[in-house]
């Protein structure tokens, strides 16, 4: 039974370990969800890198804490 419980045990890692799927700076910028900060992430996202959604907030939130010079 252990070797039973152990091949549950890493199917459940594999399943919760999976990366999150990566978007263009086109498909963030065409997507609804950050259409009132398009023109913000037009400067901000590189082209021809991937971004997580997660990446795409950081990079926003590191733009709003730098505040004005």
């Amino acid at each position: 039974m252990a070797k039973t419980k152990e091949t549950v045990d890493t199917a459940e890692v594999k399943e919760t370990a999976k990366p999150e799927p990566g978007f263009t700076k086109e498909q963030i910028l065409a997507s609804a969800k950050y259409a009132n900060r398009r023109d913000l992430l037009t400067v901000l996202l590189d082209d021809g890198k991937s971004y997580t959604a997660e990446q795409v907030e950081q990079v926003m939130n590191d733009w709003f804490k730098k505040g004005v010079k």
